[in-house]
C-alpha cells in the first residue's frame, strides 16, 4: 500500500520535471529513495529469533535475550534487551502484535485475548 503512495508522489513530481529544466529529472529519485526504504525496512520474526531489518543494515536477536517490547510515541514497538539495549522492530504496531505472538510461537503474548 506504501508503494501506492509513492507512485502518486512520482505523478506529482511530473509536472514539476515536465516543467523545468532536465536537470530535474534528478528529483525522480526521491521517490526511488522512498520505495527503497518502503521495501527494506521490516520486521522478520520465527520462534527463535527476530530480525529487524533497516535502510542499511540489519539485527538478529534470540528472544531469549529480550526482557519486553514497549510502544512508545514511536509508531514502531521497541523490544528492550536484556543488557538494557534496545532495538527498534520496524512495522511491529500494537495492532499487528497478534501476527507476532503467532510467529514467535507464543514468547510475545497476544494483548486482545
Amino acid at each position: 500500500m506504501a508503494h501506492v503512495a509513492v507512485g502518486f508522489l512520482t505523478v506529482a513530481l511530473l509536472a514539476v520535471v515536465l516543467a523545468g529544466p532536465i536537470w530535474f529529472l534528478l528529483l525522480f529519485l526521491i521517490p526511488a529513495g522512498v520505495s527503497y526504504a518502503v521495501a527494506r525496512y521490516r520486521t522478520v520474526a520465527d520462534r527463535d529469533t527476530v530480525t529487524a531489518r533497516t535502510l542499511f543494515g540489519k539485527q538478529t536477536v534470540r528472544w531469549e535475550d529480550i526482557h519486553g517490547l514497549r510502544f512508545g510515541r514511536q509508531a514502531w514497538a521497541v523490544a528492550r534487551r536484556r543488557d538494557g539495549s534496545e532495538l527498534t522492530l520496524p512495522g511491529v504496531t500494537f495492532a499487528t502484535l497478534p501476527v507476532l505472538t503467532a510467529a514467535s510461537g507464543g514468547r510475545v503474548p497476544n494483548p486482545y485475548e
